[in-house]
């Protein structure tokens, strides 16, 4: 289906809301806009976090694996937040060219992208903190199963919670 068509296909369901169209794409940006605050508040406390680390006295005694690691964490951490934001600029781009259905697609994919990179910007920012103060395979133990649980709870509960309510008339 292209993108028009499943817009068509979405506008024709029928979930009990009586609303027009635009009404519908300002639902919906809206609520997009409360995810971007919610995902926007926790990468900022990442990224404030780790531009801290950068200053700490003990900072040079990490080793180069480790400053590499710190490095990568904050690109992602940045990547992260000019993901999450594109959907902002997008808007303020668009404003008032009556493209709201498309802003809300383009913010949609951008979430998805953005809790993707949160998602590996946790795990590696648990890993990070596991690998300086224990170190070794305690890291890797600490980044997998927080994988693991991310992996759950963002991704195979939601997607059981929608198949489930698919099937319920």
């Amino acid at each position: 289906m292209l993108p028009r068509e499943i817009d068509a296909a979405a506008d024709a369901q029928t979930d009990g809301r009586d609303e027009t169209r635009d009404e519908r794409a300002d639902r919906n940006w809206n609520e997009v806009l409360q995810e971007l605050r919610v995902l926007q508040t926790g990468t900022q406390i990442l990224t404030g976090f780790l531009l801290a680390l950068a200053f700490q006295p003990s900072f040079g005694d990490l080793a180069g694996a480790q400053r590499i690691g710190y490095l990568v964490l904050v690109l992602l951490s940045a990547l992260s937040a000019v993901v999450a934001l594109a959907p902002v600029s997008v808007h303020r781009i668009l404003f008032a060219r009556r493209a709201k259905s498309t802003i809300v697609r383009f913010g949609h994919g951008c979430m998805l992208a953005a809790l993707g990179l949160v998602s590996a910007l946790l795990v590696g920012v648990v890993a990070f903190v596991f690998d300086v103060v224990v170190g070794g395979a305690a890291s890797w133990i600490a980044g997998v199963a927080l994988g693991i649980v991310i992996v759950a709870l963002w991704l195979v509960v939601p997607v059981i919670t929608r198949l489930r309510s698919e099937r319920t008339p």
